[in-house]
């Protein structure tokens, strides 16, 4: 399959790893994974309070704050020096790659290690002599762990398997964000790159206007999605087959637990932990499809989302850590697939750096704006009626970058 329907199916550009033929005649392809002992290394971020606590004690109390560091300092530098990979594996060999169960203990050990080091870093803020300076640092750790958990739960929600999904739910119970178990799957996937989606920023948006529509536009409709579910089976809302109430259940029974274990003095930092979790999220979900807008198809309904319809990230340290969420592209495209086979597809827009880098810049709204409204208006060749535009900026962006239907490609940036 060539030309534009070929690039639509995800195909990455040609790939760097070697993808050999089996036996003659054989249609088997055996591809060595150049990132396949890498993997365990995303187990960090959960393990992060154990590692905060040896730096700690061994280097500086500075330290506490391992696992802000660690996403917001050492990965970025990671992909500077390491570069871009867009290597991916070919569809002949996805099929045995995905069934691979090496690749799923790498996540399936991601909830067990999160929370140990959700229990272990309590007992710290309980026992352990630290300055309030030091605790905030802890709870950036814990709250970095709380945000690639959701993260984590984003990979295994999307899976079929019972125990997939209930790690999943577990995983988003440190963050109390259980609702996005059903929002993303159910309404982020069908509203992706509309004005109608919460989880999609609109050009001219800045990070700030985005927070509270996505924080409570998802709540609501993840609570109308499963309710209108629960209602087709019979059920009423707040029944034990509830996915958002088992794992906003799950929250409670950690925060019961914390509580009567180590005293109401932490309550609060649990709280700090989780608000640290859900901002970084909803930022990760702030660049992930600014801008974009998808075509209406039959009836004016949205039509097919395609790879362009996602930015991605070729950049390798920060794939690893996050389960290769940066080929967001195709993720959208084939939902079900494993974080392993997601490969770079060439129609979508690339991020110039990796998903912390560009959540750092999302922060400074001019400098987000400086380095991302111009791309999003030449990815579209300079038409603004394609472009998913924050209505209360629509003028703004019509004067900054003009459009000549003459010449799309003439954008004045200025």
């Amino acid at each position: 399959m060539g030309g534009r329907e070929g690039r639509r199916a995800g195909h990455a550009p040609e790939h760097s790893a070697q993808a050999e033929s089996g036996a003659a005649g054989s249609d088997v392809v055996l591809w060595r994974d150049p990132k396949r002992y890498l993997w365990p290394l995303s187990l960090m971020v959960p393990a992060g309070p154990f590692i905060a606590w040896l730096l700690a004690h061994n280097v500086s109390g500075l330290l506490w704050g391992f696992g802000g560091y660690l996403l917001l300092v050492v990965v970025p530098l990671l992909d500077v020096a390491w570069g871009r990979d867009p290597s991916g594996p070919p569809e002949e060999a996805v099929r045995t790659l995905s069934a691979d169960e090496y690749y799923r203990w790498c996540t399936y050990l991601f909830v067990p290690v999160q929370y140990a080091g959700l229990f272990f870093g309590f007992w710290c803020l309980a026992h352990e002599s630290m300055t309030p300076g030091e605790r905030v640092g802890l709870s950036i750790t814990l709250g970095i762990s709380a945000a690639i958990g959701i993260n984590a739960a984003h990979e295994l929600g999307h899976k079929r398997g019972t125990g997939e999904q209930t790690l999943a739910k577990l995983a988003l119970a440190p963050s109390c964000y259980g609702h996005f178990f059903v929002e993303h799957n159910v309404g982020h996937h069908l509203k992706v790159a509309t004005a109608q989606d919460p989880a999609s920023a609109r050009l001219g948006e800045s990070l700030w206007a985005f927070y509270p529509r996505a924080l409570v536009g998802g709540v609501v409709s993840g609570v109308r999605l499963e309710a209108a579910r629960l209602r087709r089976r019979g059920h009423r809302f707040w029944h034990w087959r509830n996915s958002i109430a088992q794992s906003w259940a799950a929250s409670v029974l950690i925060v019961v637990v914390i509580v009567a274990v180590f005293g109401w003095a932490v309550a609060p930092w649990f709280v700090l932990q989780a608000v640290i979790g859900m901002l970084v999220l909803e930022a990760v979900n702030y660049i992930e499809h600014y801008g974009l807008l998808r075509a209406p198809g039959a009836g004016g309904q949205p039509g097919k989302v395609y790879p362009e319809h996602s930015w991605n990230g070729d950049q390798v340290f920060s794939n690893v850590v996050l389960l290769n969420l940066q080929r967001h592209s195709d993720h959208h495209a084939r939902p079900r697939r494993r974080y392993q086979v997601l490969r770079s597809c060439e129609e979508a827009p690339q991020f110039p750096a990796g998903y912390a880098l560009m959540v750092l810049l999302a922060a400074v709204p001019p400098l987000w704006r400086a380095v991302m409204d111009r791309r999003v208006v030449a990815h579209y060749g300079g038409d603004l009626s394609r472009i998913n535009i924050h209505p209360a900026k629509a003028d703004v962006m019509s004067r900054r970058y003009r459009y000549d239907r003459g010449a799309a490609n003439n954008i004045d940036a200025r």
